[in-house]
């Protein structure tokens, strides 16, 4: 053992390893004999690692430099220099791990810092209005203080830069908190578990945890977490698509290709790889690290805002330039006067100071209007709303990984589901085996003959991606890979007698064909080293490999040959198995020569014998229905979404579990259109595709082109499709579908990069919260902007009849802003954390054509913007006579009865439709928090804040009058909603009378071009 230390010490000081190791040290070991220099059973001993040159092992993965690494030894003499056994991996406890990320970093990436609350204050600042608002303010605050002296003269100017600087600090924290939030997320989007091999025990850890000198093992769909060289496997094929924008798959093996770089994915075959470098020493790493994860992301809801705040705008702006003319023209011809009654402007008598002032007020009147046409707090809701709910949704084991998911979700009228982990419970375990014809039960184990048993070893635990590992200290063996292996290893291993190990110094690979999603089965070439014979053994789904044989073995180990009749008997036994919700797994065998190994020029095949096989064996494997299930798919059935199951699984086992579910009814007739196999539906006329596809129920025997051809064709029929999905196969019908619902435990990671949402519990039942949740959100902004739009188009109406009739706005610049900022605000905290109710599972889905601003949102506004007109300017008009107040005291009202009217009204807000508004009010906390801040902000507003807000003092009675003349909300609310309305647009009864007249003015002009009279 020493004279092997000494013998890497020397060759690491030779010529070969320049440049790559600048000094080796080493530990004296224990020369009592072992299995491995780096395992020790008893004493423990420790083989310090070479100091290594990083940046030179990095390079030379990184440029595929083959002749640097032969000069290492090869991939095995790198794994010695980095103290790692490639059949143990790295041992010793968590210090060894430890003392490898500080002499070789972290698996991690240098970000960017995240955008600081100051970045989105100067971000508000660049808003146009805003910039107005404060050139108004600062011009404002000048003429005042020359007017009325620093002690009065502030008043206006500092209100207007008080108000604006609350809706910027309200803006920049909401972005804040939002960039945040991504950032959350994100660290638990990229936290991924992998497989590595540590002690001799392979373990699952965080992609954070990878260490250089890890043994990683990979298979199809697997990332590749840092870079490394392949140690051993089979069929390896990588797509390095996102490292060099190459399409076509590179093939790696250990001698022409064993580099494979962080980033890439697995495309094919499975491998172990030994990690060379980890973090920012990746190329992926440099990437990444340079790469701003792009957090404004706008979602299609929030791009139809954007439409209906650039359209309301726009007749803001429209109003206020009005507004601007006639309070300019009034003033400059005289028809408006002071405090003292005295006109304001008398021609040149008047003070050039004075008529700057008037005209900065005025300017600021008009672009206040502006503001409060321009519903900011649209934006804002839909922040807010998405930044709760994701929240809620984690908390639901979902987690979004793309904002409009969850608006899309609410909107979705399909469901396209996979079977095994969502559906059921992917916890599989051997029920029945049969051999041949014969079923054999667990006390009849024992009448298999040696040599079946010898191929049944042969075929479970050569041809498998998973593994066994038998601890030291002698508890039971433990089982990895995916739940199909598993379930057969541990079967194999507890009723057949099975010694993996044995069986794998027994025997030499030659070739494998790795598990393919067309041909459901994998095969494995072996040559047994006791008499140098060579096997095939394939395994998979068991009509298919029971098509390829032509033979079957007997118990006592007797070849009978399969005819028609036989093949039919094996035929009804898989059928019954899958009928009883069984997954069917055929094992076969073929003895093969070296020249059937050899083709036509004597060159070795690469491709393994499909036909002529003997029929082995079939094993059912039981994975139950998941307890929630079946209550899930009937919450979307009941909400008007259908549920439709996509499964590889044979078209029995399909529709047994699809029953169990209660995704096909519980009656012995099933509609042919209901259950089709992926080959039929493949088959199918474009037309039948596009008739047949809503009746489809269950899919079964689906391919991947299968899936997406559903997807693909749902989507043009006009439905809003949601697909779940685990495997690589899935990620083409992710990406097509308007949502892709991966799977967080047995989800592959290309799975997860092409979808929207993550199901962390792999649960149909989290499915159907993700779908409550996303008709919440969608419901949320609605009534947000009912109830925005309620008081933009009142103070709109408001302020342009009053401008135009009597010359003055009712509101100043500061009380409007401070409408907008507390309806803004608060009014979206308040409704866009509404929970989810059960109503809204028992609407129908939205769909794509349904509008934002539906007829029920209209009638409720109209009605209430109406009543608040009404009664503020009959207030404007009479108020003074009425009440019997001064000007002052009136405008005082008129600002807190609609001030008021607002706070009654967002409990109105709270349902489009039901009249009980106040049904789980005491449930919401923050609802009836927001509600009691805003009337003592009010309260603060109108008795204490006289000279900032341009208020005066109220009595008792007068604010009971206004309180009254605001509660009429509840009932104009209550009767608004026994008004049927019509289920059809709003805009759409104009667009008739719109083309009408468009048809008669091109006939008109058409006429009048070509008459000769003209």
């Amino acid at each position: 053992m020493l004279s092997l230390v000494r013998e890497i010490v020397s060759e690491t000081n030779s010529h070969q390893f320049s440049g790559v190791l600048h000094s080796v040290s080493y530990a004296a070991l224990d020369t009592e004999p072992s299995s491995s220099p780096h395992h020790r059973k008893g004493n423990e001993s420790t083989i310090n690692i070479p100091n290594i040159d990083q940046t030179k092992l990095t390079e030379m993965v990184k440029e595929k430099d083959l002749i640097a690494l032969n000069h290492l030894g090869g991939v095995e003499g790198v794994a010695t220099v980095l103290g790692t056994n490639s059949k143990i991996g790295i041992t010793g406890h968590d210090q060894e791990v430890s003392r490898r990320r500080e002499m070789f970093g972290s698996n991690t990436y240098h970000k960017p810092p995240p955008k600081g609350f100051l970045f989105f204050v100067m971000e508000a600042f660049r808003d146009t209005t805003i910039l107005i608002l404060l050139v108004c303010a600062a011009l404002s605050l000048g003429f005042g203080i020359k007017q009325h002296g620093i002690k009065e003269g502030w008043y206006e100017g500092g209100s207007i830069f008080v108000a604006v600087f609350l809706v910027i600090v309200v803006s920049a924290f909401s972005n804040y908190r939002q960039e945040t939030q991504f950032d959350k997320l994100s660290k638990i989007s990229n936290n991924i578990k992998v497989d590595v091999l540590r002690n001799e025990r392979r373990q699952q850890i965080s992609i954070f945890d990878i260490v250089v000198g890890d043994v990683v093992f990979l298979k199809i769909g697997d990332q590749i977490p840092a870079d490394g060289l392949f140690l051993d496997g089979h069929s390896l094929e990588v797509d390095e698509s996102s490292m060099t924008g190459e399409s076509d798959h590179v093939a790696a093996n250990t001698k022409e290709n064993p580099f494979l770089f962080s980033g890439s994915k697995i495309a094919d075959g499975y491998a172990r790889m030994l990690v060379t470098s980890v973090g920012m020493n990746t190329a992926w790493g440099e990437m990444m690290s340079s790469i701003n994860r792009d957090s404004d992301e706008r979602t299609p809801l929030q791009a139809r805002l954007d439409k209906l705040t650039s359209s309301i705008g726009k007749v803001g702006l429209s109003v206020a330039f009005i507004v601007l003319v006639v309070m300019l023209v009034r003033y400059f011809t005289g028809n408006t006067k002071d405090g003292n009654g005295k006109k304001e402007y008398i021609g040149s008598k008047t003070n050039t100071d004075d008529v700057l002032n008037a005209v900065v007020r005025i300017v600021a009147a008009a672009v206040t209007i502006v503001v409060v046409a321009i519903p900011e707090g649209l934006p804002l809701a839909v922040t807010l709303t998405l930044a709760y709910s994701m929240k809620r949704m984690m908390a639901d084991q979902a987690m979004v990984r793309k904002l409009s998911a969850c608006e899309t979700m609410g909107s979705a009228t399909v469901i396209c589901t996979d079977k095994t982990g969502t559906l059921t419970l992917n916890q599989m375990k051997v029920a029945k085996f049969w051999l041949g014809q014969e079923p054999i039960e667990e006390d009849t184990y024992k009448a298999i003959a040696p040599s079946i048993l010898e191929l049944l070893h042969q075929g479970v635990s050569l041809n498998t991606t998973g593994s066994v590992y038998k601890s030291a200290s002698g508890s039971g063996p433990e089982f990895s890979g995916s739940p199909t292996e598993k379930a057969i290893l541990s079967w194999a291993v507890s009723e057949l007698g099975m010694d993996m190990e044995e069986l794998k110094q027994s025997c030499t690979i030659l070739h494998v064909e790795t598990f393919n999603s067309e041909k459901k089965r994998s095969g494995v070439s072996i040559r047994k080293m006791a008499d140098n014979t060579v096997h095939v053994h394939w395994k998979g789904a068991a009509e298919m490999i029971l098509a390829l044989c032509s033979s079957y073995y007997e118990s006592s180990g007797i070849i009978k040959s399969m005819d028609e009749d036989e093949r039919s008997k094996i035929g009804k036994i898989i059928q019954g198995m899958a009928a009883s919700s069984l997954r069917c797994i055929a094992f076969a065998h073929k003895r093969v020569t070296e020249e059937g190994m050899k083709d036509d020029d004597g060159e070795s095949h690469q491709r393994l014998q499909e036909d002529g096989l003997t029929f082995l064996g079939l094993v059912g494997l039981k994975d139950p229905c998941r307890i929630g299930a079946k209550k899930a798919v009937e919450i979307c059935k009941a909400a008007g979404v259908s549920v439709k199951m996509i499964t590889g699984d044979n078209i029995f086992t399909a529709k047994a579990i699809a029953t169990e579910c209660g995704i096909l009814e519980l009656n012995n007739y099933v509609d042919n259109e209901e259950v089709v196999e992926g080959i039929v539906f493949r088959n199918y006329t474009n037309e039948q595709r596009m008739e047949k596809v809503d009746k489809i129920r269950v899919m079964a025997r689906s391919s991947p082109f299968d899936k997406l051809l559903m997807v693909q064709c749902l989507r043009q029929k006009g439905h809003v499709v949601a697909v779940t999905g685990d495997g690589t196969n899935d990620a083409p019908a992710l990406k097509e579908a308007d949502i892709g619902l991966s799977m967080g435990i047995q989800g592959t990671e290309v799975a997860k990069e092409s979808s929207d949402i993550v199901i962390l519990d792999d649960n149909f039942t989290s499915v159907a919260t993700v779908l409550r949740w996303g008709r919440c959100v969608y419901n949320n902004i609605q009534k947000f902007i009912q109830f925005q739009l309620t008081v933009n188009v009142a103070a709109l109406v408001i302020n342009f009849i009053a401008a135009v009739s009597a010359g003055e706005v009712p509101l100043t610049a500061v009380q409007l802003l401070w409408v907008n900022l507390i309806m803004d605000t608060l009014g979206a905290l308040a409704l866009a954390t509404e929970r989810p109710t059960d109503e809204l599972m028992e609407m129908t889905p939205v769909g794509r054509t349904e509008p934002l601003i539906t007829n029920i949102m209209w009638r409720n506004l109209l009605a209430q913007a109406f009543y608040q007109i009404a009664i503020l300017l009959t207030l404007q008009f009479a108020g003074e006579t009425i009440f019997n107040v001064s000007a002052e005291v009136n405008d005082t009202l008129i600002f807190n009865t609609f001030v008021l009217c607002q706070v009654f009204n967002e409990f109105n807000a709270r349902s489009m439709e039901k009249q009980n508004v106040f049904k789980g009010i005491h449930r919401n906390h923050l609802f009836l928090g927001i509600i009691a801040i805003t009337i003592v902000l009010q309260v603060v507003m109108v008795e204490f804040l006289k000279k900032f807000a341009s208020t005066e003092r109220l009595n008792w009675w007068q604010w009971v009058t206004c309180i009254v003349i605001a509660a009429v909300s509840w009932p104009i609310g209550w009767f608004v909603k026994l008004i049927p309305v019509s289920g059809k647009p709003l805009f759409s009864y104009l667009k008739k009378p719109i083309a009408t007249f468009k048809r008669v003015m091109h006939s008109m002009c058409f006429r009048g071009t070509s008459s000769p009279g003209l």
